[in-house]
């Protein structure tokens, strides 16, 4: 595995993740329901708007591989400095670099940026059911399942279950 980077994403990063997603039904599972297809540069810069302000409520992340090339995007979203908890959110690898172990490495890196730099004491994520090698990553990363959020949401005529996850500080220490 190469080693990546994370820096702050640009609109045409988020807006080249669009070119890996083709269908509906996987930009609901890579973003839930806060876009709508296709996704395109009004939804994006939107999205993005904020993100580079003192102490901003969402982080966008371009991952970044040796070479310079974006192989991923995630957010660490929803931060909440009174109560110290984030959200780790729209983690996706480019379909070329899949299988290569960055989704786990850019979750790390955006992990220890909570905690170490953020301050944070707890990161939690939803991931849907269905998503065996996202449950993974975030498994070997060190992340908890607290539960299940059965038929949480309705699209093309059927219910997607979501897991919740999380990881304290405590546990990131002895995960680290």
């Amino acid at each position: 595995m190469n080693s990546l980077r994370l820096r702050s994403a640009t609109v045409a990063d988020l807006l080249g993740v669009r070119e890996w997603i083709d269908t509906p039904s996987a930009l609901l599972q890579w973003a839930g329901p806060v876009f709508s297809y296709p996704l395109d540069e009004p939804q994006v810069r939107a999205h993005l708007a904020g993100t580079g302000q003192p102490s901003p409520t969402r982080r966008a992340f371009a991952a970044v591989d040796e070479t310079g090339l974006v192989v991923g995007y995630l957010e660490l979203d929803r931060i909440d400095s009174e109560n110290r908890t984030a959200s780790v959110s729209r983690v996706i690898v480019a379909p070329d670099a899949r299988g290569e172990g960055y989704g786990a490495e850019m979750v790390r890196h955006v992990v220890t940026f909570g905690f170490d730099d953020l301050h944070l004491h707890r990161i939690g994520l939803r991931v849907f059911t269905f998503n065996d090698a996202a449950l993974a990553c975030y498994e070997r990363v060190g992340f908890t399942h607290e539960g299940t959020l059965r038929d949480a949401r309705h699209h093309d005529g059927e219910y997607w279950s979501l897991v919740q996850m999380s990881i304290l500080d405590d546990e990131w220490e002895e995960v680290d």
